[in-house]
């Protein structure tokens, strides 16, 4: 029997996708289903609903919840992480507030900018502490990381621990059918290219039967830009700009930039959609969704699923079966896989997935637009963490000095002061730098 670990096993709608997708692969029945999580409430939510849905599919497989996160560890062949650190009571509200008192606005802040900065700086030290216990208890085992910031954390992983880690997220794989969905084109027989890094990925290619579709694309786009306002403007005024469309949603994207959340022009958050405060909105109406949620969920004895585009069972899959599967994943830049971005930096590529594990694809170099921009978020993705690791507080300062949305509002002695107030409220969240 194998056995797949789910820490963060608590985000009960995130396992049942993950898991759920797991109980219908047939490779991964006779599978345990090693549950983890600090809170034990939404933990034995979790367990329950897994429970009913393993009943409904009638899937072979063994569910199990633990308190003990190195006994849930023991023995894993996977390991998906899905953790918060710090929840949106206090830590959201932390990254948010504060830098809103020095007129710093943000919309997700999970990535880069400020937000991103310290959210890598309490998350890094769960993550190694999670390499230690892999290390002891399942040195074979392959990390599946879907926590943000992604760059920072499976960068660490990978240059730091011994552990074989990948980093998945969701934008890859519908980055392609759903911009030709908001354009109103078919999406059959399509094939595209994507590379660069979590969030920042480009479109680099797409094309139908062996004709390019961009020129169509940005047509459309420009049509749909002059006409109505969407929720897709910052990506497309990127693609007007910089020639490609980029991965990640418009409202990550608008704070990735120095160019669009700008006190001195105020008009271009109504005249681009962005949406400011838009992740504290999202947890408002999680937790309160979840309340609602939750009987029908959790208690649902005829809970049933269809497998999602989550990648990781098929990753499973892949490396059980030795069918071999595509994937976009996070990996180290190491080789050059990217030519003109740093081999030190976690990059987004096409990997290969079989029995062999996961095989990253030589890209070349981006067009030097792109990599100029992925670089501008590298550097401080770099910095944040050398501070992680050597606990160095001017590393902080630099990461922040550098993101390129925080060094285009505040002067360098705000950014400082900005940094020491985040340090003293996030408190034993962060550990200590000097």
């Amino acid at each position: 029997m194998g056995k797949i670990t789910f820490l963060g096993a608590g985000s009960t709608i995130f396992a049942k996708n993950v898991l759920g997708d797991c109980m219908l692969t047939p490779s991964l029945q006779e599978f345990e289903f090693a549950l983890f999580d600090i809170d034990l409430d939404r933990l034995h939510d979790s367990e329950t609903m897994l429970k009913h849905l393993k009943e409904t599919l009638q899937a072979n497989v063994k569910i199990k919840a633990y308190t003990d996160r190195k006994e849930a560890l023991r023995g894993a062949k996977y390991v998906v992480n899905a953790i918060q650190v710090g929840g949106y009571d206090p830590c959201t509200i932390t990254d948010f507030e504060i830098p809103k008192k020095y007129g710093l606005r943000q919309t997700i802040a999970d990535t880069v900018g400020i937000g991103g900065i310290f959210r890598s700086l309490r998350t890094i030290p769960v993550m190694l502490d999670f390499a230690t216990d892999m290390e002891e208890v399942c040195p074979d085992a392959w990390l599946l990381n879907y926590t943000n910031p992604m760059a920072t954390l499976t960068g660490t992983m990978l240059r730091y621990t011994g552990v074989k880690t990948v980093g998945l997220c969701h934008s890859v794989q519908v980055c392609a059918p759903e911009l030709l969905d908001r354009l109103g084109m078919e999406k059959d027989n399509i094939q595209w290219k994507i590379a660069g890094i979590n969030h920042m990925a480009w479109l680099l290619e797409i094309t139908r039967e062996g004709e390019d579709l961009y020129p169509e694309i940005k047509r459309r786009a420009k049509e749909k830009q002059q006409n109505e306002r969407h929720d897709d403007m910052v990506r497309f005024e990127l693609m007007f700009r910089f020639g490609y469309y980029v991965t990640e949603s418009s409202e990550h994207n608008a704070e990735y930039f120095p160019y669009f959340i700008k006190e001195k022009y105020p008009e271009l958050i109504e005249r681009l959609n962005i949406p400011l405060d838009e992740y504290p909105r999202r947890c408002i109406n999680q937790i309160e969704g979840w309340k609602k949620m939750r009987k029908d969920l959790v208690n649902n004895k005829h809970i049933t699923h269809e497998r999602t585009h989550e990648y990781a069972s098929y990753i499973m899959e892949a490396m059980e079966s030795n069918k071999p599967f595509q994937i976009g994943g996070n990996v180290l830049n190491k080789g050059g896989l990217i030519a003109n971005l740093p081999e030190n930096a976690c990059v987004e590529v096409p990997c290969l997935v079989d029995r062999n594990g996961i095989q990253p694809t030589y890209v070349g170099e981006l067009p030097e637009q792109l990599a100029a921009l992925n670089r501008t978020n590298i550097n401080t993705q770099l910095l944040t963490i050398e501070a992680a690791m050597k606990r160095k507080k001017e590393a902080i300062y630099q990461a922040a000095m550098l993101d390129p949305h925080t060094s285009s509002e505040l002067s360098i002695d705000d950014i400082v002061s900005l940094c020491d107030d985040l340090i003293e409220a996030h408190g034993s969240w962060l550990p200590s730098f000097k």
